[in-house]
């Protein structure tokens, strides 16, 4: 066993691993440089070991240099993003682990491990240009409704939570109060958000998404607050997505997913209503409504430590919950309504029905990806079947199950319009029971006014 880890073994299992490794000495001599390491740089391994790093890195020196920092404090360092100039002057950017190699208390040399993450760094990079440049123009409300695009009319449904959420929401919208949303993936978060900026004041200023789990810790910080030239390696003058939000509206969606240290500086610019851009000393103001969301029960994520519990105080200033679709199943005959006639006309399709049983199995499945799910489902039943009827046969795999539950009735085919219709009266139906037939109560209970009730009721003869 012990003859597997001879060096030169070593050395040669390092040479298949997918990072980059480097290893070098306590005078910052390059002993070893594996082959991810010689593609990363484009160097040979022959033009690198036994040279001085800095030697083969001209743009590091011994304050940006993670290796030589390790060497120096002799503690490690965990995922630090490090910049710098190749010697092709190619801008390389990566994230660095580095360890001091200590011998009886010595140092003797670190070891690096370091991960390319140049294309996403160039990527992030031109979103915020991007951003920059469309945000710079922000007087324009048409510019603005490009970016938030939903509003309180797009959320359907007429199920009670939901009527009760919207109610909530489009107070929240008056004013400007941190918000911060809790919904399974898939119960439409976003378009929440954009409903409640698009009823606010700041409608006709900027609204900008940002997904906290979609870039990697080390440069989310820069894509928040910006950076200044200079400030470390490669850096360049941007303003972040604080800046660019300024007078409109933020969006931060799986706020969870935000390093801890990174929620410290969130809870200085909720308090403070101040951005420092990272590399400089400065500060700037910005006037942002801040509204985060997270996927995961905001009580379950400071119980697994993801969220600091001061930061998520200062965002639940108004709290709201988007129920999942298992919990309103009375609004799927209209979801299904609605996605038919979106997909029909942007699909060309001519779908005007649905069978009872397809209804049924609906109403049985627990739509575990809610109503993304759903809408995905009925545009792929269009995009894929020339067919005028929805039936059980055109219904993806995770439905077989429930084929077999679902009997055939002599008339498996109903107009769409029928089928809400009856759902409609049975719901009334049970409300008039629970409340002995009181109309005031069974109204509210629907959540529907007492005249949009009593004209149902002599349309459905109840």
């Amino acid at each position: 066993m012990n003859e597997i880890f001879f060096r030169e073994n070593i050395f040669e299992i390092l040479n298949y691993i997918e990072e980059a490794i480097q290893i070098i000495d306590e005078k910052g001599k390059i002993l070893y440089f594996n082959k991810s390491a010689q593609k990363l740089d484009e160097l040979g391994k022959g033009n690198v070991v036994g040279r001085h790093i800095f030697e083969v890195y001209p743009s590091l020196n011994h304050t940006t240099s993670t290796l030589i920092q390790v060497m120096q404090t002799g503690s490690p360092i965990y995922e630090k993003e490090q910049t710098f100039i190749n010697y092709k002057g190619d801008k390389i950017t990566t994230v660095n682990t580095s360890i001091p190699i200590k011998e009886r208390g010595r140092i003797k040399g670190a070891i690096e491990i370091s991960r390319n993450i140049t294309h996403v760094r160039k990527m992030t990079e031109k979103i915020t240009d991007l951003q920059t440049k469309l945000y710079n123009e922000n007087d324009d409300p048409k510019k603005n409704k490009e970016n938030a695009k939903y509003t309180f009319i797009d959320l359907i449904g007429q199920n009670k939570e939901m009527a009760k959420l919207k109610s909530v929401a489009l107070r929240a919208s008056k004013i400007s109060s941190p918000v911060l949303i809790y919904g399974e993936t898939g119960t439409g978060k976003e378009l929440l958000v954009q409903s409640i900026h698009n009823a606010s004041l700041r409608k006709n200023k900027p609204f900008i998404a940002q997904n906290c789990a979609a870039l990697p810790a080390n440069l989310l910080e820069g894509i928040l607050f910006g950076t200044v030239k200079g400030g470390f390696t490669g850096a360049e003058d941007r303003k972040g997505l604080f800046e660019l939000a300024n007078g409109g509206t933020l969006f931060l969606d799986e706020i969870n997913s935000m390093p801890i240290e990174l929620q410290a500086k969130m809870l200085r610019v909720l308090q403070d209503g101040s951005i420092r851009r990272v590399g400089s000393t400065n500060t700037v103001d910005v006037d942002v409504r801040v509204i985060t969301a997270t996927n995961t029960e905001p009580e379950e994520a400071i119980k697994e430590k993801l969220m600091r519990k001061d930061l998520y105080y200062r965002l639940a200033v108004i709290n709201l919950k988007i129920p999942p679709l298992r919990e309103r199943k009375d609004d799927i005959p209209l979801l299904v309504e609605f996605f038919i006639d979106k997909y029909n006309e942007r699909l060309d399709s001519h779908v005007d029905s649905i069978s009872e049983d397809v209804i049924d199995m609906f109403m049985k499945y627990d739509w575990p990806g809610n109503v993304r799910e759903l809408e995905h489902i009925i545009q792929g039943i269009l995009a894929l079947h020339d067919t005028d009827v929805i039936k059980k046969e055109h219904l993806p795999y995770q439905f077989d199950s429930y084929k077999d539950e679902v009997k055939e009735k002599k008339s498996t085919i109903v107009p769409l319009t029928n089928a809400v219709e009856d759902l409609e009266k049975n719901i009334i139906e049970e409300a008039l029971r629970k409340t002995d037939r009181n109309i005031t109560k069974t109204a509210d209970l629907i959540s529907i006014p007492r005249q949009t009730l009593q004209y149902k009721m002599k349309k459905y003869d109840l």
